[in-house]
């Protein structure tokens, strides 16, 4: 097996570059922040973080391809770094502490490019946490400090607590009212939003979340994490990884029954 624990180390230090830049503007009077033609914003501090760490990785790791929301694409290879500067963009301009750095890595293999790597730093939450492929997934302060967490083991619906960003992208997708019926049949709701929710499926916090509208870089970190912590992380269609254009992860054992109730059928998958 690989050994992805340099590739970590280099992770946790570009995360904590980007969280000194971005803590920096954080409810700055004078940030700067415009619309992109998809009409979601974008601020100063985005462009700053991912410029850092693009700079961290082209010294690091010259070889390797990065894809970034804010640059695109920059080389190409086996091995592709994916970077959400600031996944939450709109509570980051607005001053909710709910956002965070997204980092991973990505190989390729037999079934495409996997992430093998993710860092999740959110520091306006004073939280973080990582994985490796086959090395865990962890919480704390850094990896000199990290607590190793697993999913729950929730096996009933009425027992669960169900996450979500927001009722918009389903109603827009026609999935509304499969959603709300999941909703019904869970013991608990919460709109937590981004990154937060599948983070809390791997503490075991939350049992299951899903989204119907993504992009790669707001999911690569996230995945790997969930599935290192003994999650499911697949599309609502149930193909694993981050590839389908939305999410959906558990704690393995609700899997299926999530995608079933929103249409995606399949078959769980780590």
């Amino acid at each position: 097996m690989a050994d992805y624990h340099d590739d970590l180390r280099l992770a946790h230090s570009l995360a904590d570059t980007a969280d000194a830049a971005t803590m920096a503007r954080f409810q700055a009077l004078d940030l700067k922040v415009e619309t992109k033609p998809d009409m979601t914003p974008v601020s100063e501090a985005d462009r700053a973080a991912e410029e850092l760490i693009r700079a961290g990785l082209q010294e690091a790791r010259p070889g390797d391809a990065i894809l970034g929301e804010e640059y695109g694409v920059e080389g190409s290879g086996p091995r592709r770094w994916v970077v959400d500067p600031i996944d939450g963009t709109k509570n980051y301009v607005r001053g909710v502490p709910v956002w965070a750095t997204l980092i991973a890595l990505m190989e390729e293999g037999e079934s495409g490019f996997q992430p093998v790597v993710g860092v999740v730093s959110a520091p306006a939450l004073g939280r973080r946490w990582w994985a490796a492929k086959g090395l865990g997934a962890f919480t704390g302060a850094g990896l000199a400090e990290g607590r190793r967490i697993g999913v729950s083991r929730v096996a009933s619906l009425a027992d669960a607590s169900f996450a979500y960003s927001s009722l918009g992208g389903w109603e827009e997708r026609g999935r509304l009212d499969a959603f709300l019926d999941l909703t019904r049949a869970c013991w608990r709701t919460r709109a937590y939003g981004d990154f937060w929710p599948y983070m809390m499926v791997a503490e075991g916090s939350v049992d299951l979340c899903a989204e119907p509208e993504l992009s790669l870089w707001d999911m690569a970190a996230v995945a790997v994490v969930v599935q290192e912590a003994g999650g499911s992380y697949t599309g609502l269609d149930g193909l694993p990884g981050p590839h389908s254009g939305n999410a959906a992860a558990s704690n393995g054992l609700l899997h299926e029954e999530l995608l079933s109730r929103l249409g995606g059928g399949g078959t769980p998958a780590g």
